[in-house]
């Protein structure tokens, strides 16, 4: 439930991804006709990258929640109050969520001068989701919080990833709880069964684990594709392709607990095997300096975050970062 950060894992993840040790992931293709239908939609609204200022290759934040509470008894969790406020930021800095399975794979539409964000939250908590008879959002949950938030900012949409454990969402139920989120344009990761340090079984039980998560989502929702996976504790398994891919399950992208923006899915460094993710935090938490809230000042500062163009079909970035592209997104890069 509770995870060390570490700053330096998104390093370590990259090496060994670049050494072979955990597998890469190939773009997802289109091809199907209401995609590209949506596309060529978002093609026309692009513009001219040099006139938003455009960079595909820059940094995107992925934030990790845990609990909403009135009262956090760790720095795991926060008030709802707390997760308003980040939302409401995150939507008057035009930031636009995406699936960590749209993002992995390279799928980010988003209006031209908006910035992607990813939603991502652990241990599948009440908190997070709750319904009531009537199979509303009850107040100060999660995903109350998120309509909430794009009913006042329409730019903004209330989708995230919940990487949930076996008997997810206890107090609405698996079944009821899984539908709503399908129904509703949010995705479900698989955080294993029950949640164990990976790092600390062997490879038979890490995939038993792996496994066990991806098929307690299937019992509960039926024929539900499961893509992504969030490590518990941030612990890869040995050996580290393991958490990728094994008897039962494949997953695209594959997520640590700390403690940095990710990299553009764009971008030749970009580790899907990988990929770290920031806890969200206030400024003067404890670890703040790798929290949200830091990390957000800092990529508004810095202005190094991804600008979109608004066309999903090309890459878009300054000319000085044409060596920074991934071989597998070049016939789309778009330099100026």
């Amino acid at each position: 439930m509770r995870h060390p950060l570490v700053p330096l894992c998104a390093l370590a993840g990259a090496a060994l991804l670049a050494s072979g040790c955990s597998p890469g992931s190939s773009p997802a293709a289109g091809g199907q006709q209401g995609a590209a239908s949506a596309a060529a939609a978002s093609a026309v609204a692009a513009k001219a990258p040099a006139e938003v200022g455009a960079d595909e290759l820059g940094q995107v934040p992925v934030l990790m929640y845990h609990q909403l509470t009135a009262k956090p008894a760790g720095v795991y969790d926060r008030t709802p109050a707390d997760f308003r406020a980040e939302m409401e930021r995150l939507a008057r800095e035009k930031y636009v969520p995406v699936t960590a399975r749209d993002f992995q794979t390279g799928r980010i539409d988003i209006p031209a001068g908006t910035h992607p964000v990813v939603l991502t939250f652990d241990d599948s908590t009440n908190s997070q989701v709750s319904l009531d008879q009537n199979g509303n959002p009850t107040r100060d949950s999660a995903i109350a919080i998120l309509a909430e938030t794009a009913k006042k900012h329409p730019g903004f949409k209330p989708v995230a990833t919940f990487f949930v454990n076996a008997d997810a969402f206890s107090a609405t139920g698996s079944a009821k709880a899984l539908k709503w989120l399908k129904e509703h344009g949010h995705e479900i990761g698989n955080h294993t069964d029950r949640h164990p340090n990976l790092g600390s079984l062997d490879q038979a039980g890490a995939a038993r684990a792996i496994v066990g998560g991806q098929q307690a989502i299937q019992k509960a929702l039926p024929g539900a594709k499961v893509t992504s996976l969030a490590l518990p504790f941030g612990a890869m398994p040995k050996p580290p392709e393991v958490a990728a891919k094994g008897t039962g399950y494949r997953n695209d992208g594959v997520y640590l607990v700390g403690a940095n923006p990710s990299v553009s899915p764009y971008a030749k460094t970009f580790a899907p095997g990988a990929i770290p993710r920031i806890r969200s935090a206030g400024p003067k938490d404890p670890d703040a300096e790798f929290g949200s809230s830091r990390w957000l000042d800092k990529l508004a500062e810095g202005k190094n975050w991804y600008v979109s163009d608004g066309d999903p079909n090309t890459v878009a970035f300054p000319s000085g970062s044409q060596d920074q592209v991934a071989p597998a997104f070049a016939k789309r890069a778009r330099p100026y």
